[in-house]
């Protein structure tokens, strides 16, 4: 039974996490199995559709003055900005649509009503994801030390390229929870060339973009559940759901402060490092039963 408790818990850990490089949703199914609630319930999926929610409108608060000076100073500038979102989303959704296809058909061998999200819970699975994020996030951090970019005025934004291949590692980290999406992003930006400021920005761009699809594909997916099972139980979850929502708003922003501090001081490798200590973590928890 979902408590009050549990709900302020996984709203502190979305909020911080889903704005971090660290992947929220690892985070997420580590404490719903440590708090024994069922990841895979209609109220749990409910409470997570809200926690992104409330997570997107931190993001979009949080960068809307940094995107109004760069994305909507002028027609050609927006022009040229959504051309790149959309570009970069493109390649997310042909990406991670096949990945998705082709896990689902291998992975339960054509069983109906198979979906990605079975295997979301599999800490066996969580934890390689976060090791190959936090490795990408280490080799980013080195390149970045190494190569430092500054976001001069003649560097607004990514370039088409840059775009290209962030919205391409963006659809690889689709299927897998514990491959953080902001980080791979942000630290295949670093990689490609562009300013870390500017990469988080884009990157963060993109996630208001993907967030409603993603919240849409849950939605769809608690409404199947909840005419499968009875109304009732779902009836039940929408408070806590919304007040999950208002709590990860604030702890989203509480987030996005703390990141830009890491990126402009340079330490974006030591979310590399905490990735692959949270790997051994979720693999321990696995190997002891959970």
């Amino acid at each position: 039974m979902m408590s009050f408790v549990h709900v302020l818990i996984l709203a502190i850990v979305q909020g911080l996490a889903e704005l971090l490089p660290v992947s929220s949703s690892a985070h997420v199914v580590v404490a719903e199995k440590l708090m024994g609630l069922d990841p895979a319930s209609p109220p749990m999926t409910l409470l997570l559709v809200m926690l992104h929610t409330g997570t997107m409108f931190a993001v979009i608060l949080y960068f809307w003055r940094q995107w109004h000076a760069t994305y909507f100073k002028s027609l050609a500038a927006l022009k040229k900005s959504a051309c790149r979102v959309i570009v970069a989303t493109v390649f997310t959704a042909v990406i991670g649509g096949a990945l998705i296809k082709i896990i689902e058909k291998t992975a339960f061998q054509g069983a109906p009503s198979a979906e990605i999200e079975n295997l979301f819970s599999h800490l066996e699975l969580i934890a390689p994801a976060l090791a190959v994020g936090g490795v990408l996030i280490l080799i980013a951090g080195i390149f970045e030390k190494r190569h430092p970019v500054e976001a001069t005025a003649g560097m607004k934004e990514v370039n088409s390229r840059q775009a290209m291949l962030i919205g391409a590692v963006q659809g690889f980290c689709l299927p897998f929870r514990g491959f953080s999406r902001s980080g791979a992003t942000i630290s295949t930006g670093m990689l490609a060339g562009a300013a870390k400021s500017r990469a988080e920005s884009f990157s963060f761009a993109l996630a208001v973009v993907l967030t409603p699809a993603a919240v849409a594909r849950e939605g769809l997916r608690l409404v199947r559940a909840g005419h499968a099972a009875g109304g009732a139980g779902l009836a039940s979850a929408i408070f806590p759901s919304l007040l999950g929502a208002i709590l990860a708003f604030f702890a989203g922003l509480l987030a996005l402060k703390w990141l830009s501090q890491w990126l402009e001081g340079g330490r974006w490798y030591l979310f590399g490092v905490y990735c692959l200590a949270a790997a051994a973590a979720v693999e321990a928890l696995h190997l002891a039963g959970y």
